[in-house]
C-alpha cells in the first residue's frame, strides 16, 4: 500500500541527488574551461611574473595581473566596509524596533533596491558620487582630483549589497526564537543585551551567511563598478586614485583586439583569476561559518 509512495519518495530523492551533482559539475566544468583557455599563456608566461607584475602592455607581450587583482580586492574590500555595519544596524532595527507595518514597507523597498540593474547604480556614480569625492577633496584639502576612483567604486558597490546583506539579516533575526528572547528578559537582561548577546548570536551563523552572498555579488559587480572606478592599469597610491578591476577588464576588453597574440587568454586567465578568488573567499566564509555554529552548540 505505501509502494507507490516510497516510490515516488525514492524518485525524487535520486532526483535531488542528480541536481545536486549537476550544480558541482558545472562548477568543474567552469574550472576547466577556464584553464585550458588560459594554459596558452600559463605555457609561455612563468605563473609568477602574470601574478605579481604591474605591467599590462598586450601589444608588447606583457600580461601583469597584480594592478587588477589589488583594484578587485580593494574596491570589494571598501564595500564591504560600509555595507556590513549598515546592514547589520538597519537589520536589528528593523526587525527588533519596528512595529509590522514599517517592516513590510522597508522588505519591500529592499527588495526593489535589489531589482534595480547595476547600471542604473553605475550611471548614478557618475552624477552624484563622482562629483562628491571631486568637489569634497578639493573643499577640504585643495587637492585635484577627478573623483573617478577606488573609493567611488566602493561606496557604490556597498550600495548594491546592502540589500543583499540586509534582505538576509533580517530573515534571520526574525526566525530566532520568541522564548530566547523572553528567558533572557526574564533573568534581568535589558532589550539591546539580549540582542546583543542571544539574538545576534544565534543569528550569526545565517548573518555570516548573508555578508557570504553580499561578497560574491561583490567581486562578480561589474558594469556600475566600471563606470565610476576609472579603469586606470596601476596600482592605487590611494582611496582617491584610479584603479582597474577584474571584471571591468573582462568587460572592457573581450571582443576587442583578440588577434593581438595571447589576449584572449590572458582575459580568460584573468576570468580564472577572479572564479578562484571567489571560491578562495567562499571556503575561508566556510570555514569561519562551521566554527561560529561550533561555538554556538
Amino acid at each position: 500500500m505505501n509502494s507507490p509512495r516510497l516510490l515516488k519518495d525514492r524518485i525524487f530523492s535520486l532526483l535531488m541527488q542528480g541536481l545536486t551533482i549537476a550544480s558541482c559539475l558545472v562548477l568543474v566544468l567552469i574550472f576547466i574551461c577556464l584553464l585550458v583557455k588560459s594554459s596558452p599563456l600559463l605555457i609561455s608566461k612563468p605563473l609568477g611574473e602574470l601574478l605579481f607584475s604591474t605591467n599590462f602592455r598586450p601589444l608588447k607581450g606583457e600580461f601583469g595581473f597584480l594592478a587588477f587583482i589589488i583594484g578587485t580586492l580593494l574596491v570589494t574590500g571598501i564595500a564591504l566596509i560600509i555595507a556590513v555595519p549598515l546592514s547589520l544596524l538597519a537589520a536589528v532595527f528593523l526587525s527588533e524596533y519596528t512595529s509590522g507595518f514599517i517592516l513590510k514597507a522597508m522588505k519591500s523597498l529592499i527588495d526593489v533596491l535589489s531589482g534595480i540593474p547595476s547600471v542604473i547604480y553605475g550611471l548614478w556614480g557618475i552624477l552624484v558620487i563622482v562629483p562628491l569625492i571631486k568637489e569634497t577633496i578639493w573643499l577640504l584639502f585643495r587637492k585635484s582630483v577627478s573623483g573617478y576612483s577606488i573609493l567611488a567604486g566602493g561606496i557604490v558597490l556597498s550600495l548594491m549589497i546592502i540589500p543583499v546583506i540586509l534582505h538576509v539579516s533580517i530573515e534571520v533575526l526574525q526566525y530566532v526564537s520568541r522564548d530566547l528572547r523572553e528567558a533572557a528578559l526574564s533573568l534581568g537582561a535589558t532589550k539591546w543585551e539580549t540582542i546583543k548577546h542571544v539574538v545576534l548570536r544565534k543569528g550569526s551563523p545565517g548573518i555570516i551567511a548573508g555578508i557570504v552572498l553580499g561578497l560574491s555579488r561583490a567581486f562578480g559587480e561589474t558594469m556600475a563598478v566600471m563606470m565610476v572606478c576609472g579603469n586606470v592599469a596601476r596600482i592605487p597610491g590611494s582611496l582617491l586614485d584610479p584603479g582597474y578591476p577584474l571584471p571591468a577588464l573582462i568587460a572592457n576588453n573581450y571582443g576587442e583586439m583578440l588577434s593581438v597574440p595571447l589576449y584572449d587568454s590572458a582575459l580568460l586567465f584573468a576570468a580564472f583569476i577572479l572564479f578562484l578568488i571567489v571560491v578562495v573567499f567562499n571556503i575561508i566564509s566556510r570555514v569561519i561559518l562551521l566554527k561560529v555554529e561550533r561555538s554556538i552548540q
